[in-house]
């Protein structure tokens, strides 16, 4: 499996983002609903039931009109709320993301540790009998065998280990497009050290377009456009009305006009705006407070990537060669009798370590720039 087909398994099936897919759609409502104009109301009253000669029949159709600009400030929310739900939806559709790609190269590196811990049970199986061809010869004592055994148990436990948790990885990444038992054998990916990663300042300029921050964003004008809202209903409605008086006594039909105003003596809603008010400042510092936080991170998992690559760099260049160099030098130089069976073990794990630690270099590379597209809400990988 490919890192491009389990993207495109993941976006597709998995639940948040359908959730979340099901969130942005419904949001349509939000305006759809804030659109709407009240319902016209018809009554009808009857006057002396019992005799229909004297029987007085009033049909009244009611309008209600809004005042104060209500219909208007009501969509601008509305808009604001279902723009900020789009970008939650990318949010989430930016973090999926960013899990598959961890989880991908989880399952990498646990594939390589499982060749390299498979590398080392050889290395150690071969190095022990060596070494009991040589006790048998009588060139060397058997504890210098009995320490090649336990070379050989210890590297079959980091192999058990590394098996144990290749499966784990697996499971891990296969649960993200909801399968807790994976199909896939192994992913197929090239292993390399990254490229360069684009500078702080273009990094927190794209930090901006965000959808964490845009939602934010959208939030905080979202609970400005709610003051207006509240402001709004400091105005009363009124109500129009027309009908028509059917007094059977007089034979005559009578028409009825009227107009309804509530007298905003007491109630001014002063006390909904003065919570939206408050509600705004509180919006407005978690906006401030999350951007600080996105900022932050983004720096600390550019520093991460920085010290994660040039480790891996290092260890490529420079460390690995020479653990490798001195590894097959004290293995020729111990089947010569040159040197102890102490400087092999010490030379094998020595590489090992080497081996092991730009696996982890390259693995928190990968992350670090998994957690960048994840807070940018964007593709660089």
């Amino acid at each position: 499996m490919t890192l491009d087909e389990a993207l495109k398994l993941v976006l597709n099936t998995n639940y948040s983002l359908s959730s979340a897919r099901y969130a942005a759609s419904s949001s349509e409502g939000l305006v759809l609903q804030a659109q709407t104009r009240p319902n016209p109301i018809l009554s009808v009253e009857l006057e002396d039931t019992s005799r229909r000669a004297t029987r007085s029949t009033t049909t009244t159709l009611s309008l209600p009109i809004e005042l104060g600009g209500k219909r208007d400030a009501r969509i601008a929310e509305a808009k604001l709320a279902r723009d900020r739900i789009h970008q939650k939806k990318e949010q989430i559709h930016a973090d999926v993301r960013a899990q598959t790609m961890v989880a991908f190269f989880d399952v990498l590196i646990a594939q390589e540790r499982v060749a390299l811990s498979t590398r080392t049970v050889k290395i150690a199986r071969d190095a022990y009998r060596i070494a009991d061809k040589r006790v048998e010869a009588g060139k060397v004592p058997p504890l210098d065998a009995d320490k090649a055994q336990v070379a050989v148990a210890n590297a079959e436990l980091e192999a058990a280990l590394a098996a144990n948790s290749l499966e784990s990885a697996r499971r891990s990444l296969s649960m993200l497009w909801g399968n807790p038992s994976p199909q896939f054998t192994k992913v197929d990916a090239k292993i390399s050290t990254p490229l360069d990663r684009p500078i702080l300042d273009d990094l927190s300029t794209a930090l901006e377009k965000s959808p964490a921050v845009q939602a934010a964003r959208l939030e905080l004008e979202r609970s400005r456009a709610q003051i207006q809202v509240e402001r709004s209903k400091r105005y009363p409605n009124i109500e129009v009305s027309a009908g028509v008086i059917r007094n059977n006594e007089l034979g005559r039909n009578q028409v009825m006009l009227g107009v309804s105003i509530p007298l905003p003596f007491f109630d001014r809603n002063q006390g909904n705006i003065y919570e939206a008010s408050m509600l705004a400042y509180k919006t407005r510092d978690e906006y401030l407070d999350l951007k600080t936080r996105l900022q932050v991170q983004l720096q600390q998992t550019a520093s991460e990537f920085d010290i994660a690559k040039n480790s891996a760099l290092r260890l490529e260049s420079q460390i690995m060669p020479s653990a490798n160099l001195a590894f097959e030098r004290a293995r020729r130089g111990f089947e010569a009798g040159k040197f102890s069976f102490i400087e092999v073990l010490d030379a094998q794990r020595t590489l090992f370590q080497a081996r092991a630690r730009h696996l982890s270099a390259l693995s928190d590379a990968y992350q670090a720039l998994a957690q960048i597209d994840r807070i940018l809400g964007r593709n660089s990988l």
